[in-house]
């Protein structure tokens, strides 16, 4: 299969959504699922997208194959969501550019909400199903599951990052989210939405200083061949999202959705897994590699968000009411 052919084709008509929409159930039967990322091999993004297509994969038999195709091999994390509905990817992971999509996603984009894995899979049971998740899906998405991007750190060229007033005038990748770029121009940084693939390159030649990821995505991109400074901010957990366009998803037969929803919803478990044994492991490593670590001042931070959540509480319908509920499910 040609994937260069499909991703340009794709852009310019959407036959493959239809034909799939008007497919017989026996040509379904050999449905290949078109499970399309971002994030680099090696991430835990990536890992975790591989391991549910092997899981998937033993489920499905000869009904369907999933193939995964990562490191933005089909598109980036927009291009991606624009395939979805097209109907050509099936499945993508998108992040913090969900928050894009919706609003109510940018709740996990408010700095030191989330105090731990556990904390965050209580907010998934208690609030995320019902109050966020259908947020998407008049767009035309629907989140099978939450999977783990990763706490986040800070890495740039300037200087240790140990107060918001060491920010000042550092020029700062971020994901394309709104809320994360208020949070870093908040902190007196210079935010530069890009996309994740672009961001090595523009580190390399200083067209940014610095960018904030869990430190898998700092790993797996080899930032710290380019970076000198880790400072160890922990300023937000991500999550992922494992995301299907509705009218393609609803087209397969319902025995294929029911194995990919509940291949999902398994991974969830092993991510939040993977995700706090990397924590340890690759903070080392980083700094083996040769970055410089320093551990920033939270309560300075948390300060100096104040003005974040006044403003999520302000322009998000019930966004205070989400607030409020996610923090006392972590005391």
């Amino acid at each position: 299969m040609n994937f260069q052919k499909l991703y340009t084709g794709v852009l310019s008509v959407g036959f493959t959504c239809a034909a799939l929409v008007s497919a017989q159930p026996d040509a379904l039967a050999q449905q290949e699922i078109i499970f399309g990322i971002s994030a680099k091999t090696g991430s835990l993004q990536q890992q975790t997208a591989a391991e549910f297509t092997k899981r998937a994969n033993e489920k499905l038999g000869d009904k369907a194959v999933v193939k995964l195709f990562d490191s933005a091999q089909l598109g980036k994390d927009k291009e991606l969501m624009q395939l979805l509905k097209l109907g050509s990817v099936h499945i993508a992971l998108p992040s913090s550019v969900m928050s894009s999509v919706a609003d109510e996603f940018a709740l996990f984009d408010m700095p030191f909400l989330i105090k731990d894995r556990a904390h965050l899979a209580k907010i998934e049971d208690s609030i995320f199903w019902d109050r966020i998740a259908p947020t998407v899906e008049s767009k035309g998405y629907k989140v099978l599951a939450v999977w783990e991007n990763g706490v986040r750190h800070i890495t740039n060229n300037k200087r240790p990052i140990n107060t918001p007033a060491d920010l000042d005038g550092v020029k700062l990748r971020t994901p394309k989210s709104k809320w994360r770029v208020t949070m870093f121009k908040t902190w007196g940084a210079n935010p530069t939405p890009m996309s994740f693939s672009e961001v090595f390159v523009a580190l390399q030649t200083g067209v940014i200083d610095g960018q904030e990821n869990p430190y898998t995505n700092i790993w797996a991109a080899k930032f710290s061949e380019v970076q000198k400074y880790l400072s160890v901010t922990g300023h937000v957990y991500s999550p992922a999202y494992p995301t299907v366009g509705k009218t393609a998803f609803e087209a397969l037969d319902a025995e294929i959705q029911q194995v990919l929803l509940d291949t999902a919803r398994e991974m969830e478990g092993w991510a939040r897994e993977q995700g706090a044994n990397a924590d340890s492991e690759l903070r080392g490593k980083l700094v083996a590699a040769g970055m410089s670590e320093n551990v920033a001042d939270r309560a300075a931070f948390v300060e100096a968000s104040k003005p974040i959540y006044q403003q999520f509480s302000d322009e998000v319908k019930g966004g205070k009411e989400l607030i409020d509920a996610a923090l006392k499910l972590g005391e």
